[in-house]
């Protein structure tokens, strides 16, 4: 069943031309992925797609099939301030929302029996226990608890999840998705990618998360040149068929190259006056140089080879340092000491104080106890979840030659701020555009290029990969491979972090940091193993694998049973809350009662798994 038609479809942006008479079919079942560079109508085309913006031509075409539904997630969503979250979730047009919303509120005054009643015998009528239950339900997982906060005291990230929630909570037959792994922690991007797997669902959407592209998607369409290349298969086919076709480039420009130079012979010796046929192969050259130059762009080396400023032998030390905001601890007695060339990764839920530790390490911010040392050498470069404010009236090159005209690379040769920019993908045209007129991904990589023009030798990277595209990624990525420098990421993006990571810093909640020794990929499967393990073994003091040597204390070693026996018992109780949100015949009282403790036992549960993983890997 063809969901989609896309026929000599073009869009322009003033001068500017994002794509010219593309085709796309979309089938039901199909889930797409679309990569292209910043800036090059990515967001535009879902647009298009989404029925939201027609196309420029005489004989495009756009059908879309008239008898399904679309769900559309918005790079920015946009909520009025003044409703709340429930609100916000909730289509208005439904009635069974409606019931929803009327027992809500009848529930937030309950001395009101009368409408309390009314609204109870309407949520029976319309069968909405179970709907209220699966929309709290999705709410919760997408970290969104309040259910009655304003939409004006939510972060940007938080309306973001919200906005997905919701997207999803209406269960559309075609989903267009910018972005849906921005904001997202590593728990509910996996939650994410196994219900898109689902085969009913059919999906096109962009994402710069290479793993989440490889686990969910079939194909993948490439926006480049504002032409459209579809190809089959995963991510990593993608790989493998794009590479292939650059090598039939390659070799194509280098047999083109010497066409070329016998044509310019030719054209050198050829007098003033012509013949037509003469005249046409002068032309013929020309469309060849051209086309022949475009190839050679494409297959020039991206790589940075940038010289370190000297880093001296202390680096950053960080003696006993502790750090609260509202009683909540972020770190308590943490020491550690930076050693050259190091690659950290910073892992952890939404809000447990990663971006704080980043202040601290570069002594923005001040610690409550203890005290950082940072070495007389040191530079940092410190990437910012958050960006900067960018000068609105200056061109894109201009901001980078602010900062420098050029740096040094090594064996003694220099490259330009023009130079570099060409280098993270920023044409010798696009160099002149005034920073007012680039994309939000744009942007975040100008604002990048600033950090690495200083030149520092200690960078910090906070979320580097949110608004990026995948082909900055990977410029990215190859720079920091090696990069001689210090390195601390703070990213969601496994693809990202498993390429560049050594070891974490795991964040465990009330101020608790445990150095794990091992890549991302590494972490994760030892989480999943464990936990898998744990829930397998009996709760009966039978030794098993995970019985502890001798290396832990008497104290700790009945911790860690108590901790297996209080995860699994966890476990059980959790997997009948959700069973009883099925049901049809709780309560209002019910659902409220077993809503919170949803809620209470997951945070419980993570804890109690955060210091078992800890006692266990001691005890291995």
């Amino acid at each position: 069943m063809n969901f989609l038609t896309l026929e000599n479809v073009t869009k322009t942006y003033g001068e500017k031309v994002l794509f010219r008479n593309i085709s796309l079919h979309i089938e039901k079942g199909q889930k797409i992925g679309l990569i292209a560079k910043n800036g090059t109508g990515k967001s535009t085309l879902l647009r298009v797609i989404a029925g939201r913006e027609g196309s420029e031509g005489e004989n495009a075409r756009i059908e879309l099939r008239k008898d399904i539904r679309i769900g559309w997630l918005e790079q920015e969503p946009v909520f009025p301030p003044q409703i709340d979250v429930l609100a916000a979730t909730l289509d208005p047009t439904n009635p069974v929302v409606r019931v929803v919303q009327r027992y809500e509120r009848a529930l937030a005054h309950p001395e009101n029996t009368e409408e309390l009643q009314e609204a109870t015998a309407q949520m029976d009528l319309h069968h909405a226990w179970s709907f209220e239950a699966r929309v709290k339900e999705m709410l919760f997982r997408f970290g969104l608890n309040d259910l009655g906060q304003k939409i004006g005291s939510l972060s940007g990230g938080q309306q973001k999840r919200l906005a997905l929630a919701k997207v999803l909570l209406e269960e559309p037959d075609f989903l267009i998705l910018d972005e849906p792994t921005n904001h997202l922690d590593v728990e509910m991007i996996e939650w994410l990618e196994e219900y898109l797997q689902q085969p009913s669902i059919t999906l096109f959407m962009v994402t710069h998360d290479r793993y989440f592209l490889e686990n969910v998607c079939d194909s993948i369409i490439e926006l480049e040149g504002g032409q459209l290349r579809r190809y089959s298969g995963s991510y990593a086919d993608y790989l493998e068929k794009k590479a292939l076709r650059e090598e039939v480039e390659a070799t194509t420009y280098e047999r083109q190259s010497k066409l070329l130079k016998r044509e310019l012979e030719w054209v050198r010796r050829s007098p003033a006056a012509r013949t037509t046929k003469a005249k046409a192969r002068i032309d013929a050259y020309y469309e060849r140089k051209e086309a022949n130059e475009a190839l050679r762009k494409k297959s020039d080396e991206m790589t940075l080879a940038i010289k370190e400023n000297w880093l001296g032998s202390k680096v950053v030390e960080l003696h006993n340092i502790s750090k609260s905001f509202g009683g909540r601890k972020i770190l308590d007695n943490f020491s550690y000491k930076f050693k050259r060339r190091e690659r950290v990764g910073i892992v952890g839920p939404n809000g447990s104080g990663k971006s704080t530790f980043l202040d601290l390490i570069t002594g923005t911010l001040p610690p409550d106890t203890g005290k950082v040392v940072i070495g007389d050498t040191i530079v940092f470069g410190h990437y910012r979840q958050e960006g900067i404010q960018l000068p609105e009236d200056k061109r894109t090159i201009d901001v980078v030659r602010d900062i420098a005209d050029y740096i040094p690379l090594e064996k003694g040769k220099e490259l330009s701020a023009a130079q570099l920019l060409e280098r993270f993908l920023f044409s010798r045209s696009q160099q002149q555009v005034y920073v007012s007129q680039l994309s939000g991904g744009e942007r975040r990589r100008l604002y990048l290029l600033t950090i690495l023009m200083k030149n520092p030798n200690f960078l910090i990277l906070d979320e580097p990969t949110n608004d990026l595209d995948v082909p900055t990624l990977q410029v990215l990525e190859d720079f920091l491979e090696n990069y001689p420098g210090c390195l601390v990421v703070v990213t969601h993006d496994r693809y990202f972090m498993d390429r560049l990571v050594e070891h974490l810093f795991v964040f465990e909640g009330n101020g608790k940091i445990r150095d794990f020794n091992g890549t991302y990929a590494e972490y994760r499967a030892l989480k999943r193993t464990e936990a898998t393990h744990t829930l397998a073994s009996p709760c009966a003091e039978t030794p098993s694998k995970t019985t502890p040597a001798a290396s832990l204390s008497n104290a700790e070693r009945n911790e860690l049973k108590r901790l297996e026996k209080d995860m699994a018992a966890l476990e059980r109780r959790k997997r009948e809350i959700l069973e009883r949100f099925n049901s049809t015949d709780l309560s209002p009282t019910d659902i409220s009662r077993l809503s919170e403790e949803l809620g209470a036992l997951q945070k419980t549960l993570e804890e109690k798994e955060l210091k078992w993983l800890e006692l266990a890997e001691r005890a291995s």
